[in-house]
């Protein structure tokens, strides 16, 4: 295993890293009192897209740490930002599935959002349908929005994932995650979705312009082998995979990627950090 060392900035996953559900993962605590007495810079970089930033520092202080909404990255987040930069926002029409989480980011950057069956085939009002799609996690998921995100695409619209993780690290297990919704909605449409979140790079480099922090000089903390540690391995950043999550040892082993370090949780990290050569 190559040497702990040269670590400046964190990039942290949270789902099956920081917490099960609502249930922390031992050692939450001194691990944030680590980075900051250590003045290690991180962003928690999550694809998880149901909740805001606001609401990820509420979580995380019930939990007794105190972050900053700066220090947040969602996938939905990183999902308004790569939108602005390929579509003029007040021009622009959205139907999400999704909640605040992803809804937010969009409104802020100016996006018009359109309701169920808001389509464009009404003969007195024909634009009122979506120019694009949007997905992320949502637990209020129904016919009617899995419906109206149908019609859209089928009539043109973008289609776009949050991210793609097909299951969702909880307190009572495993269960589906908007993978799982983005793939109903690829068989109905025969359109496959861009994503943004990881194993994509695009909100790795988003969380290293926030963090002004060499690439060389980062490190990745994640939970599952297919988005996490691939998603640094394709920005050409170090990982350690935590095995709280997702992922196991015998995952990686037949696979042509790797983390650079694998520990057992957030834990055995804090302990590294603490003894981390300069």
């Amino acid at each position: 295993m190559k040497p702990f060392k040269n670590i400046r900035a964190l990039i942290i996953d949270m789902d099956g890293v920081l917490w099960h559900g609502d249930q922390p993962i031992p050692g939450l605590t001194d691990f944030f009192q680590t980075l900051r007495s250590q003045k290690i810079p991180f962003i928690l970089a999550t694809n998880n897209a149901r909740l805001t930033q606001d609401e990820y520092v509420i979580k995380l202080n019930r939990m007794n740490v105190t972050v900053t909404p700066a220090e947040i990255l969602t996938s939905s987040m990183a999902t308004a930002l790569y939108l602005t930069e390929h579509f003029t926002p007040s021009e622009t029409r959205v139907f999400v599935i999704g909640e605040d989480g992803a809804k937010q980011p969009l409104l802020e950057r100016g996006f018009t959002l359109t309701e169920l069956y808001e389509l464009n085939d009404d003969k007195d009002n024909p634009n009122l349908g979506a120019d694009i799609v949007v997905c992320g996690m949502d637990q209020k998921l129904s016919w009617d929005k899995l419906a109206t995100a149908t019609l859209n695409i089928r009539a043109g619209a973008k289609f776009i994932g949050t991210n793609a993780d097909t299951t969702l690290p909880t307190e009572r297990g495993l269960t589906h995650g908007n993978g799982a919704i983005l793939a109903a909605l690829e068989a109905a449409t025969d359109v496959t979705p861009t994503i943004i979140g990881k194993p994509e790079p695009i909100i790795y480099q988003q969380a290293l312009s926030l963090l002004g922090v060499d690439p060389d000089h980062t490190v990745a903390i994640g939970d599952r082998l297919e988005t996490d540690i691939l998603g640094a391995v394709r920005t050409g950043i170090r990982s350690i995979m935590v095995l709280t999550g997702v992922s196991s040892e015998d995952d990686f082993k037949t696979t042509d990627y790797q983390p650079t370090w694998v520990m057992q949780d957030i834990r055995e990290i804090t302990q590294a950090l603490k003894n981390c050569q300069p």
